[in-house]
């Protein structure tokens, strides 16, 4: 399984616009040909703060695999920023969800971001990626390259939090809000391809 830098980028931002809270999404993939490994294109930011709502998160995946359908991506991940600087551990929520998403898609990712590698610099990578194994949900080895290109990631990652791009970022908690607000952030989908 791969990352995209869109998806990369998203989440960072995602966590930057809501330093303060614990922020979770979804990661969507390409279908892919049997013998591939997914390509995560995309990630849908879902909450802050409260993370374990079983009715938003239940009308979250219902309205984000009908998207999904229509435009050929499977829910293939989930992501969670814990709200403690030093806690990049899966707790019982990003277990729970990811193995629900993990019935549907047998080659699902749970990606933590390490809250002391996240700077505005992006000097390293800021996450964490688990793996399904045995029923059990493990680190994989850090220096496995999950990200299609980590130098041009962090690149992005960078000049985007520089450039503040994380105030127009709007999560599943803002589409509740207000039905107006996007939830596939166009808007940073466009900024992280004009960087590109």
């Amino acid at each position: 399984m791969k990352l995209t830098t869109q998806a990369y980028c998203k989440m960072l931002l995602h966590g930057a616009k809501y330093p303060h809270c614990a922020v979770n999404g979804l990661l969507v993939a390409e279908r892919p040909p049997a013998p591939q490994p997914a390509l995560l294109v995309d990630c849908i930011p879902l909450f802050h703060g409260t993370l374990a709502l079983a009715p938003m998160l239940e009308v979250a995946l219902t309205l984000i695999d009908s998207w999904c359908k229509e435009n050929s991506y499977v829910i293939a991940g989930y992501y969670q920023a814990n709200e403690r600087v030093k806690d990049a551990s899966p707790n019982q929520v990003a277990e729970k969800v990811a193995s629900r998403i993990a019935e549907g898609f047998t080659d699902t990712a749970l990606i933590m971001v390490d809250n002391t590698k996240f700077t505005m610099e992006c000097v390293e990578p800021a996450i964490h990626v688990y793996e399904l194994h045995e029923n059990k949900w493990r680190c994989k080895d850090p220096h496995v390259d999950f990200c299609e290109d980590w130098t041009e990631a962090q690149r992005i990652a960078a000049s985007l939090l520089d450039s503040k791009s994380y105030e127009t970022l709007v999560d599943f908690d803002n589409h509740l809000d207000d039905i107006r607000n996007d939830w596939t952030n166009p808007e940073i989908n466009k900024a992280v391809l004009h960087l590109c």
